[in-house]
């Protein structure tokens, strides 16, 4: 009699996406967008607290900084533990926490424990977008995955400005942090998709560089300050972009729409990223994308002209989405392992988080036109910080 080997059945398996391929750079960025993603909608949030809730300019300012802050915290967290977890299994864990944290939110009116609470969902959230940060690092072409993650940002969050402040008189608050946590579960379903992006090794230093490669923390820092200061100054203003509007006579409706417009197509800035990448360096497209960026700034004085108002908001989402790529890339391109990239992030966060926070304690409600003069401030220091490391870079390559 004979016997018959028979073969365990074999699992099926979910395709996968190439590892440095379009469709991956689109995954990643979902996943790195979703512990953030009520930035892209920050203006959305702080009217929506207003109007809702009835909180002041500078609750709601504080609110949505409080929820920014926590998360710096948890990308400086992602700097010393991203290198040695599952990436993979973290971010599971790290989503379900976010969806939890966002329907809770919808429960609580007070804004002392919002803002403790959503200090907490930013922690949870700055963590993940840490490991995200640190996954694109190890893409053959970050510079280029992260333009595709402002791609996601800008689509996404043009659809929320769109949608969420028609919605929130109609529904109330809780609308908003639904449509977070929605975001999160569709961020998880991606998941599976996704490679294994194993950390890669650094190419040996040789003993008489070393020192050379210990002096590369002071391009580094100022490229680090770089993204804090363009990050601070564009939020500072783009928090409060709705009351601008609503101060010089606009209407919701009109404000809505170009927020969402204007969202839609600055999302071209970052297009042109993945088309160009660093055929033109990174020296020239930061300088010139912050020098529009100043001109958007300044036109936002004029909002009392609605077609001003309309180009000021498109001119200053393609630009923000154009050179915030290239900063991070920048700070990327001094370790492969994924931690300056990791850092960038927490970096990108304390900024966007300082912005609002800063916006809330300078506006006084109605002072915008000092609110864009500090904006600019901020957008002239970011490009003289970056200025010395990019152009090094730019002449070693």
């Amino acid at each position: 009699m004979t016997h018959q080997a028979t073969a365990s059945p074999r699992r099926p398996s979910l395709p996968k996406a190439a590892p440095d391929g379009l469709i991956a750079s689109v995954l990643l960025a979902f996943i790195a967008t979703a512990g953030l993603f009520y930035v892209n909608i920050m203006a959305a949030l702080v009217s929506g607290l207003q109007d809702g809730l009835g909180f002041s300019a500078r609750s709601a300012g504080l609110v949505a900084s409080m929820n920014v802050y926590g998360a710096a915290l948890g990308a400086l967290a992602a700097v010393f533990t991203v290198a040695r977890i599952r990436w993979k299994p973290a971010v599971v864990g790290l989503l379900c926490a976010l969806v939890c944290i966002d329907l809770v939110s919808t429960r609580v009116a007070a804004p002392g424990a919002l803002m403790a609470l959503r200090f907490g969902h930013g922690l949870v959230g700055g963590m993940l977008v840490g490991v995200g940060f640190a996954v694109i690092a190890r893409t053959r072409t970050p510079d280029r995955t992260f333009g595709m993650l402002l791609v996601v940002q800008f689509g996404l969050g043009g659809l929320g400005l769109l949608l969420l402040p028609g919605l929130v008189p109609r529904f109330g608050t809780p609308v908003l942090f639904l449509a977070l946590a929605a975001f999160s579960i569709c961020a998880g379903l991606m998941l599976p998709f996704l490679s294994d992006y194993p950390p890669r090794q650094a190419p040996p230093v040789a003993e008489d560089e070393r020192p050379a490669g210990l002096a590369r923390w002071t391009p580094l820092g100022a490229a680090l300050m770089a993204v804090f200061a363009f990050q601070a100054a564009n939020m500072a203003l783009a928090a409060y972009v709705i009351g601008l509007g609503r101060h010089y006579g606009l209407t919701l409706r009109f404000i809505s729409d170009t927020l969402a417009a204007a969202n839609w197509i600055g999302a071209l800035g970052s297009v042109l990223v993945v088309a160009v990448g660093l055929r033109w360096g990174r020296l020239r497209p930061i300088a010139l994308g912050v020098a529009a960026t100043i001109l958007g700034t300044l036109a936002f004085l004029r909002s009392d002209l609605a077609w001003v108002f309309v180009a000021a908001n498109i001119v200053t989402a393609v630009v923000w989405a154009f050179v915030i790529p290239y900063l991070l890339g920048l700070c990327a391109a001094f370790d492969v392992g994924g931690r300056s990239a990791t850092l960038a992030g927490f970096f990108s966060k304390l900024g966007l988080a300082s912005g609002p926070a800063l916006g809330g304690v300078l506006l006084n409600e109605t002072h915008f036109p000092r609110l864009v003069a500090v904006a600019v401030i901020g957008l002239c220091a970011s490009a003289a910080l970056a200025w010395p490391p990019a152009g090094g870079l730019d002449r070693s390559s």
